[in-house]
């Protein structure tokens, strides 16, 4: 008997399929149907296979999985007792946001420069950067000195931006990649209308000054505004709190090396991630495979699974 038990464990463990490199492309699988099937709204099966959240599946729900808040698409502000520092000095952070936004210093980027964030512009989404991952902008300093002074007592804070939705405007519905934060919104000069909300996983939600907003932005969501007014906010990313001490370090790992690598400026002069200074000629690509859909959608999609497979094949045979 023993012999039969140790015969059929030697043939299984020798298998093809147990090979590591299988293994791996199990795991990523795996994560990335769960990434597919969480919540109520989801992308298409060809655009989740593509979609960037399929790329960060596996990281993500090693996020989720050690998560010590809950895994809900929409959590109380409460959750994060340090915002509310934010909220009660708000009309402090709202004189400052209006005076950059009176002197045009909330803008679009002037260079194909902000991977994160460049798809948005062409839909009425501007921009101003306190910190992104990182060191505080030197502009952002010079500028609005009394933000930063409260976002620095702030360290669970990685990632901080004054954002403008102008009148019309509509995000695409997206993910953002990285489940090692969560977002946080705080009203500033909004239209205080429900005619300008964030939708999260089917669920509304109006922005209103002096008022925050709490969510975990790696849930399908988007942003509309029809109003005729701009709506302006403090956008900050803060960290996931998680459980398991490993799971922390590598979070940490990953956000002062990697997502760092996308910080960009505000001012000439400012530090350009890598990702970011790769992204100009990324972007050039991007443009030629949209032209290729426009062209003939068959085409472009036979050429983009070939192009996947083939990195796929690459992997596995690595």
């Amino acid at each position: 008997m023993l012999d039969t038990i140790t015969e059929f464990l030697r043939q299984a463990l020798g298998s093809p399929l147990l090979d590591p490199r299988f293994l791996v492309l199990y795991a990523f699988l795996l994560s990335t149907a769960y990434v597919h099937f969480r919540g109520r709204v989801r992308h298409s099966f060809l655009r989740q296979l593509t979609d960037h959240s399929t790329i960060m599946a596996p990281y993500n729900v090693l996020m989720y999985l050690f998560s010590r808040v809950p895994r809900d698409p929409v959590l109380p502000v409460e959750t994060f007792p340090d915002l509310e520092r934010l909220r009660v000095n708000w009309e402090v952070i709202r004189d400052e946001a209006k005076r950059l936004y009176d002197t045009g210093h909330v803008r679009a980027s002037v260079a194909v420069d902000d991977l994160a964030f460049n798809s948005f512009f062409r839909r009425g989404w501007k921009r101003f950067y306190l910190k992104w991952y990182g060191d505080f902008l030197p502009s952002a300093a010079e500028l609005c000195p009394e933000t930063v002074k409260l976002l620095e007592a702030m360290p669970s804070i990685n990632a901080a931006m004054f954002t403008l939705l102008g009148p019309g405007g509509r995000l695409p519905r997206h993910r953002d990649p990285f489940a090692g934060s969560m977002r946080y919104h705080l009203g500033l000069l909004t239209p205080n209308s429900d005619d300008c909300y964030l939708d999260i996983d089917g669920e509304h939600l109006s922005w209103r000054d002096g008022e925050g907003l709490l969510f975990d932005e790696t849930y399908i969501h988007t942003a509309v505004n029809e109003t005729d007014q701009d709506r302006v906010i403090l956008f900050c990313d803060v960290s996931r709190p998680l459980w398991f001490p490993p799971a922390r370090w590598i979070n940490r790992f990953m956000i002062r090396f990697v997502v760092k690598l996308t910080q960009t400026r505000n001012e000439e002069g400012e530090k350009v991630g890598a990702f970011n200074k790769a992204f100009g000629g990324v972007y050039k690509l991007r443009m030629l495979a949209k032209r290729v859909k426009a062209w003939n959608k068959r085409v472009y999609y036979v050429l983009k699974f070939v192009l996947l497979g083939g990195l796929l094949g690459l992997v596995l045979l690595w």
